[in-house]
């Protein structure tokens, strides 16, 4: 590349990636039935969120069976962080897969630029890429399988720039309702700062918090070694001396090395 050749940035766009927990252990059948019943939910919460335009006007939509992911106007980001967790949630919790039993979502919400034009290469990106390292890291598989399977149906991953522009500003959820955490993707080399944010806590999530989970020294007897084999959880700081006893707060770090 010479001094006179250059590539405009794309248009930014919101991310939204959903994934059932556990779809692989699901039989065949259930698993035909989890595949429809992901896209009637997510078509049905953000509806009944008050942002259904989101869905109606989604962009480079990628469907792989145990999952979902396209891209949006950024602009209704912080509309989506508002309303939409808590109705999916309530969706989940509602309506069930013919068979196979509750259907869990791991989600991330992310935003930065990506090219959409009508080609082949619409969607593709690092922003892309990042909205699905978040929606596998390691602590959100982690606080999903410690809360209840009955109860808490969906947990929800906000990347720093996404939660610079739709929470800090003010301009959605306020930020005490959202954990700090570094989510880490150790076969991927992933690191980087983002937010949890639990629409109903349960289980274990509730009884001690996500803090005190999460590190290994305070948490529950027996679950030390658990902890430290999938990624050595521990809590770095608390900014303002919160506790979390239950509430997914704001002003809390914690720190996943693995």
């Amino acid at each position: 590349m010479n001094h006179q050749e250059w590539y405009p940035v794309p248009g930014y766009r919101g991310i939204v990636a959903v994934d059932a927990e556990g779809f692989s252990k699901r039989s065949d059948v259930s698993q035909e039935h989890a595949t429809g019943f992901i896209l009637d939910v997510l078509a049905r919460s953000f509806e009944r969120a008050g942002v259904g335009e989101v869905w109606e006007r989604r962009v480079f939509p990628s469907h792989r069976g145990d999952g979902y992911a396209f891209g949006f106007d950024p602009a209704m980001m912080p509309g989506v962080i508002a309303s939409w967790p808590a109705t999916l949630q309530r969706t989940l919790m509602e309506c069930e897969p013919q068979s196979g039993g509750p259907l869990r979502l791991r989600v991330s919400l992310h935003i930065g630029p990506l090219p959409v034009d009508g080609g082949p290469h619409d969607g593709s990106g690092t922003a892309r890429n990042e909205a699905h390292r978040l929606l596998n890291a390691d602590v959100l598989k982690l606080l999903l399988a410690k809360a209840s399977r009955e109860v808490t149906r969906a947990v929800v991953i906000v990347s720093d720039d996404c939660f610079k522009v739709a929470v800090r500003s003010m301009r959605s959820l306020h930020p005490d309702l959202f954990c700090e955490v570094s989510a880490t993707l150790a076969d991927k080399q992933f690191d980087q700062r983002a937010w949890i944010h639990v629409p109903v806590p349960s289980g274990n999530l509730l009884a001690a918090g996500i803090a005190a989970l999460l590190n290994p020294e305070t948490g529950p007897d027996g679950e030390a070694a658990e902890r430290r084999a999938q990624g050595a959880a521990h809590v770095v700081h608390h900014t303002v001396g919160n506790r979390n006893d239950g509430v997914v707060g704001g002003n809390q770090s914690i720190n996943f090395n693995g």
